[in-house]
């Protein structure tokens, strides 16, 4: 009898009048969503299944799944996958210089704070200006680098943009460089967020500068580390315009292109937009299930207790 018996709650003016202003707060970003989010990736995907060159009907030339079967046998989009692997040795590299440096700068040194904003200045720098720069550095014939190598040789220094392998090691330096300041301001930001009193604690109970770095603050950094690496995975696989500026045909054979680069050609250059929504696709989902496994694995390595 009781469930029969239901009393029908009314909603005050003043109740329906908040309701009314959420759902007026809420519109904008869920339209901005379906928008510029949903709308790109369902479009994108139905794109990726045709040999639609943004001139012909699209309708008319959905092919399936070819354009993935195609991607697959194609030898340039795994040579330019594997030039973009390659590019992520620099990750590691540079998570290792920051936490020196940061480490270094969270002591109380004269000119910390010039010093700090030098490392972060290559961060908000254009990234098309900073990558001109250093394509005049890695010049052959009258470039920065090879002018000091000259001076302490007396040898004409390697050909940094012209050869197939220096071209990766130029590219990886690069990368190092202007990811740098922000890793170590990240990192810094951590250091000052350990409690003094752990390393009072370990200082008394007799350990070295290692254990304490190795007990304490690699532990208390996980989470910070956790956040560089994930944010550098999902940039590494987004290289394009390093490689567009200091090496616009791809470099030597090919060698400098990043999956990115070769999207771009294929949907651009090409037109062949269909072929490259369907990279774009395929390279989506590998960020997306690379995340995904760190986020996965990340309660056996990061600890958030402070």
């Amino acid at each position: 009898m009781a469930g029969k018996n239901k009393v029908k709650v009314r909603m005050s003016e003043m109740a329906k009048r908040e309701e009314r202003w959420a759902w007026l707060f809420i519109a904008p970003p869920f339209i901005g969503f379906m928008c510029f989010m949903a709308y790109p990736i369902v479009f994108a995907l139905i794109v990726s299944m045709s040999r639609w060159t943004g001139i012909n009907s699209l309708w008319g030339n959905i092919v399936g799944l070819r354009n993935y079967i195609e991607i697959l046998q194609d030898a340039k989009f795994w040579q330019s996958m594997g030039t973009t692997l390659i590019y992520m040795i620099g990750i590691p590299i540079g998570m290792i210089l920051g936490i020196i440096i940061a480490m270094g700068l969270n002591r109380n040194l004269p000119g910390k704070r010039l010093l700090t904003t030098m490392y972060y200045v290559p961060v908000v720098s254009s990234l098309v200006a900073v990558s001109i720069l250093w394509a005049w550095v890695f010049n052959y014939d009258y470039g920065l680098l090879n002018g000091i190598w000259k001076i302490i040789t007396g040898q004409h220094g390697p050909n940094w943009l012209g050869d197939e392998k220096m071209i990766k090691i130029s590219m990886i330096i690069f990368m190092v460089w202007k990811g740098l300041g922000g890793t170590i301001i990240l990192y810094l930001a951590g250091l000052q967020n350990i409690p003094r009193d752990y390393y009072e604690a370990a200082e008394i109970d007799g350990a070295s500068g290692w254990e304490k770095f190795r007990n304490i603050t690699l532990p208390l950094l996980s989470p910070v580390t956790f956040y560089v690496l994930i944010t550098s995975l999902i940039g590494g696989f987004q290289v394009f315009v390093e490689v567009q500026v200091m090496a616009s045909n791809g470099g030597p054979n090919y060698s400098a292109a990043t999956v990115v680069f070769y999207l771009y050609e294929k949907a651009f250059k090409n037109g062949q937009l269909g072929y490259g929504s369907a990279i774009a696709v395929i390279l989506a989902i590998i960020i997306f299930a690379i995340t995904a496994l760190n986020f996965w694995g990340q309660n056996k390595w990061v600890n958030t207790d402070i």
